[in-house]
């Protein structure tokens, strides 16, 4: 089957989607005459104008419930037009989840983008974390609009850093200009120690960090406090250590475990909390079903619970 790419656009009411969408299908280089269908979960305060696309290879359909959103709607709509690519405006209130179960297998996710109000946008964090949470943790670019020179950017910055260190970040100010975030953000431990120590607050950032950029702690040693998980299923000398992290409410802990092996791995037993150092080899592993970090442990020492036990992405 042909492969049809999606350019997605989440975000909330009255965040911009729906100019940024139409700039793009006016854009003669972005919409060279490809059928598009433009796919609508909301229907905005703005509405589209056909009329100022740059190709008239563009149909729009809209998705009016979660229920309508599946298979066999977004197939049948493949069929009926015989699209080439998808750009969906994704209703801000539903979860992705329910977006990407409902693709066919030969969709695939191109570029995803948050757009959010700059003037609203905290306040959807301080009231709906867990949708912000699950709009920003997957996103390829992040672009706040209604800047002004007298915004405060660190705010938004930390948001999105919370969440996502591999995001781009854009703000989009209303006299028209485009800035790029050129804010460092550099990392609570050091990268080139011999043994990278990770402090118990900073797990989450760690391993969010490793999981977004692998390679770069390819060899390296790192040391940290972690609870052991054990399986049975798991290979001789092979145990899971990690952490419980939370990344918006309690509802959503979940375990940021690592594959370890440690040729004394049967001396421990579940929910025994140690110091691990270990070497990081980013290689392929069953358990994870892909390629992933895998540590050598080459010291495991038992040691206190934290307190708290759980970590959070702030």
């Amino acid at each position: 089957m042909r492969e049809i790419p999606i350019y997605l656009f989440s975000g909330f009411l009255e965040a911009g989607k729906t100019t940024m969408i139409s700039q793009a299908l006016a854009d003669p280089e972005f919409s060279a005459g490809e059928k598009t269908l433009l796919l609508l979960c909301e229907e905005g305060i703005e509405e589209y104008d056909p009329t100022t696309f740059a190709s008239e290879n563009t149909w729009v359909e809209v998705i009016e419930s979660e229920e309508d959103l599946n298979p066999l709607t977004l197939a049948a709509f493949e069929k009926k037009y015989g699209i080439e690519r998808v750009i969906a405006e994704y209703n801000g209130m539903w979860q992705l989840s329910t977006f990407f179960r409902a693709l066919p297998e030969n969709w695939m996710v191109y570029q995803e983008i948050f757009a959010a109000d700059a003037t609203t946008i905290l306040n959807y964090n301080a009231n709906m974390r867990s949708l912000v949470v699950d709009k920003l943790q997957s996103c390829d670019l992040v672009v706040f609009n209604r800047v002004t020179d007298d915004t405060d950017k660190m705010p938004l910055h930390k948001l999105v850093r919370g969440i996502s260190r591999r995001a781009n970040i854009e703000y989009d100010y209303t006299d028209g200009r485009a800035e790029a975030d050129d804010i460092e953000d550099p990392l609570p431990f050091d990268l080139n120690a011999d043994v990278i120590d990770i402090a118990d607050n900073d797990y989450a950032l760690w391993y969010q960090d490793l999981m977004e950029d692998m390679l770069k702690y390819d060899t390296k040693t790192v040391r940290f406090k972690a609870i052991v998980a054990i399986d049975g299923q798991f290979p001789p000398n092979t145990m899971a250590v990690g952490r419980h992290i939370m990344t918006c409410c309690a509802d959503d802990i979940q375990f940021g475990g690592l594959i370890c092996k440690w040729k004394r791995s049967t001396s421990l037993k579940a929910r025994d909390w140690v110091i691990v150092t270990a070497k990081v080899s980013v290689e392929y592993n069953k358990l994870y079903g892909q390629e992933g970090p895998v540590l050598v442990a080459t010291r495991v020492d038992f040691t206190t619970r934290p307190d708290p036990e759980v970590v959070a992405i702030s």
